[in-house]
């Protein structure tokens, strides 16, 4: 899986009219979550709409490497039969994790509190990604790390023999990184501690809860501290995953921007730590609405309608926002390409390590197709002159990276000449069936010669 085929370029023709029903893949973040909770209980965890994505498909690997049973039935649902807290086996061979850094993340943090040893690889992509920011907290319970220069992949993680609980402050805002820390915390004894000056999304919190952890949360002047009691056994669950508001934005975002369109997004988690890209577009003027609001397997789900929306505006975004979207701001800044007026977006310094640098991807493959973008450390703007002012035409990069991928495909969807983009593979990582989706409301592709 580390390994990357031949490139497959994939043209976006200007799409005419996007109608229909959009029926996305399950979330990504609660899929890795399902199976890695499900390994550390006791008994049978029963899942249905998991996302079969390769990067949840390589943590369901994983999962069966350290002696837990995954198994798939005939209708979709997935079953894993867990071997408990602190119970996981010393896999075999090295755990390759393809292009899931998520995966890889809470997987270290699950197994490093656990007397076993696990070498870690990846993709070229995860391979040049950090992992320092996961194996600095996991040391303080006693966790080794042995890795290539600057904390990257293959790694070896030796789990600690006798745990110790752990306070720990972000000093950046990462969900997967608070999730690592408080996985290694169920199998140190006492209570280990994450504060989180700026909140993030949530899903470990309330699935940990949902699988019988004591688990609670305070909102304190240094920020959300997060205490869990270690050492507590797991009660398998019987899981709904709503589906991913990240692949959700894709059909929602090109539908704005493609005269005519009409799509509706169905079941679409709505989890107030991962809605910020939601907020962010009827800021700006979209014509997006909820429908059907409801909660499921305790996670709040809407129906998502979007239609064309060509009056939107360029907005300040706000920064404390970031962390709610910080996965969705390659297709907003495909939206504010064809808004009106400049959108900034601060505080986006996370998305330099995600698996590319995507601030500097989205601003080279922008600029090509003549949308003036201006980019700092930490921020970056781009000036839209409103729907039909793309003409396109142009081949981009996507550095092995599927929000890349998708988003200039969207892109392409709205400009007068089209949008090729020079690898379309990586999209299987999160959203498999995106193409036939988006050729089913009506979006018109054509794979191009390498």
């Amino acid at each position: 899986m580390s390994g990357h085929g031949p490139a497959t370029p994939l043209m976006a023709r200007k799409a005419t009219a996007l109608k229909g029903e959009a029926h996305v893949p399950g979330d990504k973040s609660i899929s890795h979550r399902s199976l890695i909770l499900g390994a550390l209980s006791v008994g049978e965890t029963r899942i249905r709409g998991l996302l079969e994505g390769d990067d949840v498909l390589a943590t369901a690997d994983a999962m069966r490497a350290f002696g837990a049973e995954v198994s798939r039935s005939d209708d979709g649902e997935w079953s894993v039969h867990g071997v408990g807290t602190g119970g996981f086996t010393e896999p075999e061979d090295v755990i390759d994790c393809g292009n899931a850094g998520t995966g890889v993340r809470l997987i270290m943090g699950a197994m490093a509190t656990t007397a076993i040893t696990a070498t870690f690889t990846g993709d070229a992509s995860l391979r040049s990604r950090p992992m320092a920011r996961i194996t600095d907290p996991l040391a303080g319970f006693g966790t080794q790390a042995i890795g290539r220069a600057k904390g990257r992949l293959p790694m070896t993680v030796i789990g600690a023999r006798d745990p110790i609980p752990v306070s720990y402050t972000l000093p950046v805002p990462s969900a997967q990184v608070k999730s690592a820390v408080l996985l290694a915390g169920l199998n140190a004894p006492g209570q280990t501690s994450v504060i989180e000056p700026e909140a993030t999304r949530d899903h470990t919190e309330r699935m940990l809860r949902g699988f019988g952890a004591e688990l609670s949360v305070e909102d304190t002047k240094d920020g959300r501290v997060v205490i869990l009691n270690g050492q507590p056994e797991l009660k398998p669950q019987s899981i709904d995953v709503p589906r991913d508001p990240s692949s959700a934005a894709f059909p929602v975002c090109a539908a704005l921007i493609v005269e005519g369109s009409d799509v509706l997004v169905p079941n679409i988690g709505l989890n107030p730590t991962r809605a910020g890209l939601f907020e962010t577009l009827r800021d700006m003027g979209a014509n997006l609405t909820y429908e059907n609001l409801r909660e499921e397997s305790g996670e709040p789900v809407a129906d998502l309608r979007a239609r064309f929306s060509p009056d939107m505006q360029g907005i300040d975004v706000p920064p404390e926002r970031a962390a709610s979207m910080i996965d969705e701001y390659p297709v907003l800044s495909v939206v504010a390409a064809n808004a009106k007026g400049t959108t900034m977006m601060r505080g986006v310094k996370e998305l330099r390590v995600k698996e590319s640098d995507r601030i500097d991807a989205m601003a080279v493959g922008l600029r090509a197709n003549g949308i003036a973008v201006e980019d700092g450390e930490d921020w970056w703007s781009v000036v839209g002159d409103g729907p039909g002012s793309i003409k396109g035409g142009q081949q981009v990069k996507t550095h092995l990276d599927h929000r890349i991928a998708m988003s200039f495909l969207c892109l392409g969807m709205a400009s007068t000449d089209g949008v090729t983009i020079d690898d379309a593979s990586p999209i299987a990582t999160s959203f498999p069936v995106f193409r036939t989706l988006m050729e089913q409301l009506g979006a018109s592709f054509r794979a191009v010669n390498g």
